[in-house]
C-alpha cells in the first residue's frame, strides 16, 4: 500500500537556486518502548528486524533513484530562473530579472512541446524514514489514549498522541503543476516592462508557491515482513535441515508475524486485510512444522503483503 497525498511547497527563493536530489535521509521519530520480553527471543527477533531493514532501506533508495530519474532538467531550470528574477528585482536589475524569464519561458514551453498534457513536472525528490520503536501494547495504549481524548473533543492531545505513530519511508516529489505556472510566468514579465516591480515580485513568489509536494509513503512493517518470509522461503525449501535451521525458520516467522501485527495496530491498510494473512501464517508454520519441506507455501502471503505495499 503506497499512501499519496499532495501538499502545497512553500519554497524560499535562495532554497530553489540550489535546488537538487536529496540523499535518503534516515531520520528515527522513535517512540521507546519498555518492554521486556525474554531476552534471547527479543535478541533473535531484533537481528531479524535489523536484517529486513537492511532491505527495506535499500528498496527505498530504488525508489527514489527511479522517482529521480523522473526529474525534467528544464523544469528545474525554470524554477531556479523563477527564483533568480524575484532575487535580480529585489536588486532593482530589470534587465537580469527579464532575462531570467525569458529562459524560464522557454524551458517550460519545450516541456509543453513534448508532451501537452503533462500536468505536474517533477522538480525535486527526496526521502525521509521515519521508524517507532515500540511494542504492540504501546502502540495499542497510545490508539485508546487518541480515541479518548478525541471523544472529549481534545484534538490536539490526540493528534500528539498519534504523531510518533508511524513507522514508514516517505519519498517526497515536488513537482511544477504545469497548467499554471508558465502563464503565471509570462504575465510577470509585462508587470516589469510597466515598472510595477512590487507587483512582479509578489507575483512571482505567488508562482513560486504553486509547487506541490507528492508524498509517496511505503509502510515498513510489511515491507519487512515480507522481506524476513522471503528468507523463511529458502529455509523451507530445504530437505533435511538442521535444528540450527528449524530454530532459525521459526524465529523468522515469529519476527514477520509480529511486523504483521505491528502493521495492522499502526492501520496501514483495513481490518479485513489482515485476517488472511494470520491464516496463511498458519498454514505455513503447519507446513514447515517438524522439519517439512516443500515450495510454494509462501506465495500467497507475498502476495498479500505486495498488496500492502503497492
Amino acid at each position: 500500500m503506497k499512501l499519496k497525498s499532495f501538499r502545497p511547497h512553500l519554497m524560499a527563493a535562495l532554497t530553489l537556486l540550489s535546488l537538487a536530489s536529496s540523499p535518503l535521509v534516515l531520520a528515527d521519530s522513535a517512540t521507546q518502548a519498555n518492554a521486556k520480553p525474554a531476552a534471547s527471543a527479543a535478541k533473535s527477533e531484533n537481528a531479524n528486524v535489523q536484517a529486513a531493514q537492511g532491505g527495506a532501506q535499500k528498496e527505498a533508495e530504488k525508489q527514489t533513484a527511479e522517482q529521480r530519474h523522473k526529474i525534467i532538467q528544464e523544469a528545474v531550470t525554470a524554477v531556479q530562473e523563477t527564483a533568480k528574477a524575484l532575487q535580480a528585482l529585489d536588486k532593482g536589475d530589470k534587465e537580469a530579472a527579464l532575462k531570467s524569464l525569458e529562459i524560464a519561458i522557454g524551458k517550460l514551453e519545450l516541456i509543453l512541446a513534448r508532451d501537452p498534457k503533462l500536468a505536474y513536472a517533477p522538480v525535486d525528490v527526496s526521502a525521509i524514514t521515519l521508524d517507532l520503536y515500540a511494542d504492540l501494547e504501546t502502540i495499542k495504549k497510545a490508539r485508546k489514549e487518541a480515541e479518548e481524548a478525541l471523544e472529549d473533543g481534545e484534538v490536539q492531545k490526540a493528534r500528539a498522541l498519534l504523531a510518533n505513530l508511524a513507522s514508514e519511508i516517505v519519498i517526497s516529489v515536488t513537482k511544477l503543476p504545469l497548467a499554471t505556472y508558465p502563464d503565471a510566468i509570462k504575465a510577470i514579465t509585462p508587470l516589469i516592462d510597466a515598472g510595477k516591480i512590487e507587483e512582479a515580485k509578489h507575483a512571482l513568489q505567488a508562482a513560486l508557491n504553486t509547487l506541490v509536494v507528492e508524498d509517496i509513503v511505503i509502510p515498513l512493517p510489511p515491507l519487512r515482513a515480507s522481506l524476513m518470509l522471503k528468507a523463511a522461503d529458502k529455509l523451507a525449501q530445504k530437505k533435511d535441515r538442521s535444528d540450527a535451521e528449524n530454530k532459525k525458520l521459526k524465529e523468522l516467522l515469529d519476527a514477520a508475524e509480529n511486523q504483521i501485527r505491528l502493521a495492522e495496530a499502526l492501520g496501514y491498510g483495513k481490518k479485513k486485510d489482515y485476517k488472511p494473512l494470520y491464516e496463511e501464517m498458519e498454514k505455513i508454520r503447519e507446513k514447515t512444522s517438524g522439519g517439512k519441506s516443500g515450495s510454494g507455501f509462501f506465495d500467497e502471503i507475498l502476495k498479500k503483503l505486495d498488496e500492502l505495499t503497492d
